[in-house]
């Protein structure tokens, strides 16, 4: 699904003390499974993921996502596999909070209102939400139920791709443990790509890929 070739972000590029975010990656990843990457903080991970998914554009390489060169397309394209194609989860839900959970999760949704409203009461349902709390704006819910409301949104459009960054690290062990169990059992049939510090959360990870200073152990 990706192949990256000679992938780098480097800052200060016109200065003699060049920053490398990343430094010349190699790396191809199946259309499924559960992918983990660590590192410590600014070991660059997170940078990977944003320009895998098209929110930074490298300084130099190449990405290719099913066959298109994601480093080259236009920005309205890179716009239209974000929302068709990628899904988000955040270490921070973001949701919009005059919204309730259901509407929280209908509002990235594409297709008629109808069919969308039971498809985002199926996944909250899905997620372990009760009807009542559809109705609950985030102030009323609990962290874990806020991220699970978020995951719910992330993949209401049924992405290819659903991108984690630090998904769990505002969580307690059991919500964080139940975020990790929802985001492998998506992963039977899609790529899910986890960014985290926390190496306990990967151990049901397909592949494990370790960053320190920018570039992938070896």
């Amino acid at each position: 699904m990706f192949q990256v070739k000679d992938l780098s972000m480097i800052y200060d590029m016109n200065t003699d003390s060049k920053t490398y975010a990343l430094k010349e990656i190699d790396l191809t990843l199946p259309d499924k499974g559960l992918i983990g990457i660590i590192g410590p903080s600014g070991s660059g991970k997170s940078t990977l993921m944003y320009c895998l998914s098209t929110l930074k554009e490298p300084t130099e390489g190449s990405i290719i996502y099913n066959g298109i060169e994601i480093t080259a397309v236009t920005g309205k394209e890179r716009e239209r596999l974000r929302r068709t194609e990628f899904g988000f989860i955040f270490q921070k839900h973001y949701l919009v909070p005059y919204m309730s959970a259901l509407d929280n999760v209908m509002v990235a949704a594409t297709g008629s209102k109808n069919e969308v409203q039971e498809k985002a009461s199926a996944l909250l349902a899905e997620l372990g939400l009760s009807e009542k709390e559809f109705a609950k704006k985030p102030a009323r819910l609990s962290g874990g139920q806020c991220q699970r409301t978020a995951i719910a949104r992330a993949m209401i459009n049924d992405p290819k791709v659903v991108f984690a960054d630090e998904p769990t690290a505002s969580l307690d062990h059991e919500n964080a443990f139940n975020v990790m169990r929802i985001l492998k059992k998506y992963s039977e049939k899609r790529l899910v790509m986890v960014i985290t510090h926390d190496k306990s959360i990967l151990t049901d990870a397909d592949l494990v890929l370790e960053i320190w200073d920018g570039e992938l152990s070896k």
